[in-house]
């Protein structure tokens, strides 16, 4: 070997040794540097994680959710074929068999396509009667004179769904045909007790021979799981219904019911005149669904109604089989909802992700500034950008990678349920931001030679012109995404945009720009009114404000974007809450509302007086509705139907005003005139004031016109119109003074009191009879029950909101840590000079608070004015309701601007400036003035 080859190992050698000591050496140096570094790090990680696994998770679990609770006659898929063609007998019988068809439900099961999977203990098969039969046994009930009508089905495995009550269970004796002449049933608990049906019932089935079939009842038996798709599919198995037989008279009704037969009898349904139908129900299992299965789910159930799916189901259930579902707008009613909550959910994303990426941009920048010095030093002895570079780069590689995937496990060990790529991805783009930019942008300082002590602060700053471009290019791209927000909302045909997304954040950007601009304005003014003032603290302060680092603009965009993201978590939330809210007071009109069935029972007195005396009932509205009542054609087509609510002035217009649902003046309803006595008729003269509903009035005009209606017939005249009125909650109404009808009568109360008795007012209502009804005010409100997909967004905006708060904290120490030392040394210099501890705390207090007062003031006016921006454009109903009382009257759910939001994290930035200050002069007074005023030192 050369020598030549030793020396270029032997340097090698020393190079790679010379690496490890340098990072190791600056570890031990700075600990503390090191370790806050990491846990920001680890923070923001967490968070990146987090976020993409925690949309997944509700999003999944929101799909399973759907499903689950959807009603199983829409979500399940019945595959249904006509019975054998008329040929040779013995195989007819042969293919309804309980064998036969099972092994076609197997087949089916086994040959679905993914990702759709069957639920095999909910899933079932056998014959039913698609047309009911009238059953004349004399002893059945009948309450209108009609005969009862049954439907007959041999479902498979029975005894696994139920219980046995009484009897025993349904079986064949030998081998059942057409021609069978008995066969036995069961019956559930509820079709016994309304049809008195009993162990040993038998009832004659019409058939197309010359003896009828006997199906004799041998059990009594109680669904396991009532609600579940076994039962549910088809409810008539479980559970008897009056129907009502269509008449232009008043309705009559008559029972329908359903008798359950073992499955080899099926072969005996084939003589009824019942239209006999083999089925095979698969009721979907949703365990495994993620979202990303819902495309290739509707495709396949689109291909299994009506595509090459279904040749397959014909080739094993015949050729004229054919498979129905509701299933299809289920999925199309989850992707709605998700739609509407994903881009609000981007707005908290995009928010949260600019404050981090800022704040961790601030945190290099102050480790940067911490070594201008030693790094200036090693650049005037040789050292090269691209050498210091790299060894920053293993400096902060050694203490973020590891900080990055802890903050990667512990996120998915916090959220379950979602991919682990995003996450992956939102972790590596931390550590990836940390890696680059503190190494870049902390050499790039150096690339040319800085005159040491050279100002470079807010009041001397002049901004040069690719900062103007590049604040002007921001400025059209904020006014763009607020636009395009406000125009077409936070969705778009492709899905979330990012630019519209971003219009918070933009908006902020540039309100901190056009501070950063303004900040020195105000500070001239000030330091000229105190430079006359005697003290020299307050002229200090000023000065020291106005000298601080232009580098300080990153600090303000963070405070700014972080306020107003925290507002606009908080007004989302506010908005959900205030939407709920106003649903609630739709559906019940007050308080509490009391009435009979459709609103059409007189209430009577004793349940009026017990409501009026029940604890903490405020004030009592009796109401007279009265629906349907025809309007005069007025030469516009069609007859218009109205709703006619009786009221007393006083209270009712009390009640509107309170609910906020239409408030009137009570006089405005005042009639002229003596009011007419009970059950006389008014004067043909008399007209009555009423207020109407928009569609209403049009179709009135503003001349009287003549109201035929059960109350009464008058004439009434529109003195106003109210989009809502607190008694229904329909679009189309009139409200009069129930005084001026002429058949007065209390259907409904409408209750006001927060604090009423409810268990005071459901007695009063039971003891009343069954036919009248309570409504409570809160029930309705807990009614709207959130859904994995909106609580999960919920909890998404409430992180946002904190971890907004916490950013604009952390921006705020990183702003006063990064002048820390500074201030210290002035402090020991003025300490020398006579300034007293008070002094020195009234001198730090004062320095820090023009900007943190900016700040907070600017992110207090931001937030209010972004969401007064994007209000227009975002609706929140989606996130605020998906089923409930009131939810579909509710038009819409505006982005509401919450005070709390945006006053707290505004006091907070001042708190803390301020807390920061005065510790900070604690304890530098401590501290020696000597250990400070060190020779040689620039500070």
């Amino acid at each position: 070997m050369s020598p030549r080859s030793d020396s270029r190992r032997s340097t090698a050698i020393t190079r790679a040794g010379a690496c490890a000591p340098w990072v190791r050496t600056r570890l031990r140096t700075a600990p503390g540097a090191a370790c806050a570094l990491g846990l920001l790090v680890l923070l923001t990680a967490f968070l990146a994680a987090a976020f993409p696994r925690a949309v997944d998770a509700y999003e999944n679990k929101g799909l399973r959710h759907d499903l689950a609770v959807e009603d199983p006659r829409r979500s399940v898929l019945e595959l249904t074929a006509p019975p054998p063609a008329l040929g040779e007998e013995a195989k007819r019988e042969a293919a309804v068999r309980g064998a036969a068809l099972g092994a076609v439900h197997r087949k089916v099961l086994a040959g679905l396509p993914e990702p759709v999977r069957a639920d095999t203990s909910q899933s079932s098969y056998g014959i039913h009667t698609t047309e009911p039969i009238a059953a004349g046994e004399k002893w059945l009930p009948r309450p209108y004179g009609l005969d009862p009508e049954l439907t007959y089905a041999t479902p498979s495995a029975l005894p696994a769904h139920a219980t046995l009550r009484d009897g025993a269970w349904p079986t064949v004796h030998g081998e059942v045909t057409a021609t069978a002449t008995e066969v036995e049933a069961a019956v559930t608990e509820a079709t016994a007790k309304a049809l008195r049906l009993k162990v040993g019932s038998t009832i004659a089935v019409p058939t197309r021979g010359e003896r009828p079939l006997t199906v004799r009842i041998t059990g009594i038996v109680a669904p396991k799981l009532p609600e579940a798709a076994y039962w549910s599919t088809e409810r008539l198995l479980r559970t008897p219904s009056l129907i009502a037989k269509p008449s232009r008279d008043t309705p009559r009704y008559y029972w329908i019911a359903a008798l359950l037969l073992p499955p080899d009898a099926a072969p005996a349904l084939l003589a009824t005149t019942g239209v006999p139908e083999p089925y095979w129900r698969i009721a979907p299992d949703a365990d495994r669904l993620t979202a990303l299965d819902v495309d290739r789910l509707r495709s396949r159930v689109a291909s299994l109604e009506s595509g090459p799916e279904l040749l397959k189901l014909r080739a094993l259930a015949g050729p004229a089989a054919t498979l129905t579902t509701g299933l299809d707008d289920v999925l199309t009613g989850y992707d709605a909802m998700r739609s509407a909550i994903s881009p609000v959910v981007t707005v908290a994303a995009v928010g949260i992700g600019a404050v981090a990426a800022v704040v961790l941009l601030m945190t290099g920048g102050l480790l940067a500034a911490r070594r201008h010095s030693e790094l200036a030093l090693l650049r005037s002895r040789g050292g090269s950008l691209r050498g210091i570079g790299g060894r920053l780069l293993a400096e902060t590689a050694v203490t973020t990678v590891p900080a990055a995937a802890l903050g990667l496990l512990l996120a998915v060990a916090a959220v379950g349920g979602g991919r682990l790529w995003p996450a992956v991805v939102g972790a590596a783009a931390v550590a990836a931001l940390v890696c680059v930019a503190l190494p870049l942008g902390t050499t790039l300082g150096h690339r040319i030679p800085q005159l040491h002590g050279a100002r470079d602060d807010m009041m001397t700053a002049r901004p040069s012109r690719r900062r103007t471009v590049a604040e002007l290019t921001l400025l059209v791209l904020a006014v763009g995404a607020v636009a395009a927000l406000r125009r077409r909302g936070t969705a778009s045909d492709g899905g979330p945009d990012f630019l519209v997304s971003a219009a918070p954040v933009l908006v902020g950007l540039i309100a901190a720009l056009v501070l950063a601009r303004l900040y020195p304005l105000p500070l001239r003014l000030a330091s000229r009114s105190v430079a006359r003032l005697r003290g020299a603290v307050g002229f200090l302060s000023l000065a020291r404000a106005g000298r601080a680092s232009a580098s300080g603009a990153p600090a303000l965009l963070a405070l700014l974007v972080a306020l107003t993201t925290a507002a606009f978590g908080g007004s989302v939330l506010a908005g959900v809450a205030g939407a709920r809210d106003d649903a609630a007071v739709l559906a019940t009109g007050a308080d509490a509302r009391i009435s009979g069935e459709g609103d059409a029972i007189e209430l009577p007195d004793r349940l009026v007086r017990d409501v009026r005396k029940a604890g903490g009932v405020r004030e009592v509205a009796p109401v007279q509705i009265e629906y349907s009542v025809p309007l005069p054609s007025g030469g516009l087509g069609s007859d218009v139907k109205a709703t006619l609510v009786g009221v007393d002035p006083g209270t009712y217009a009390r009640l509107a005003r309170a609910t906020g649902l239409g408030p009137f003046p009570a006089d405005r309803l005042k009639a002229t005139g003596a009011a007419p006595g009970k059950g006389t008729l008014p004067s043909k003269d008399r007209v009555l004031p009423v207020l109407a509903s928009p569609s209403v009035a049009e179709r009135l005009g503003g001349r009287p016109r003549a109201i035929k209606s059960l109350a009464g017939e008058f004439k009434v005249r529109v003195v106003g119109t109210v989009t809502r009125t607190p008694a229904v909650d329909n679009t189309d109404f009139l409200v009069v003074d129930a005084a001026s009808l002429t058949h007065r009568q209390t259907t409904t109360l409408l209750v006001t009191g927060g604090s009423a008795d409810a268990k005071a007012l459901r007695a009063a209502t039971h003891r009343a009879g069954p036919t009248f009804f309570l409504q409570l005010r809160s029930e309705e409100r807990a009614a709207f029950v959130d859904t994995p997909m909106q609580s999960g967004a919920e909890r998404i905006y409430t992180a946002a909101i904190a971890a907004g708060a916490g950013y604009a904290l952390l921006a705020v120490l990183l702003s006063l840590m990064q002048t820390a030392p500074e201030r210290t040394a002035l402090l020991a210099r003025l300490r020398t000079m006579g300034l007293t501890p008070r002094q020195g705390r009234r001198l730090l207090g004062l320095e820090a608070m023009p900007q943190a007062l900016l700040a907070a003031i600017g992110g207090l006016l931001v937030g209010w004015a972004t969401i007064a921006l994007l209000a227009p454009g975002v609706d929140l109903v989606q996130l605020a309701l998906s089923s409930g009382p009131g939810s579909d009257t509710l038009d819409t759910a505006p982005l509401r601007a919450d005070l709390w939001s945006l006053a707290l994290p505004a006091l907070g930035v001042v708190a803390l400036a301020a807390a920061v200050a005065a510790v900070q002069a604690w304890w530098a007074g401590r501290r020696g003035s000597i250990t400070e005023l060190r020779a040689g030192d620039t500070r």
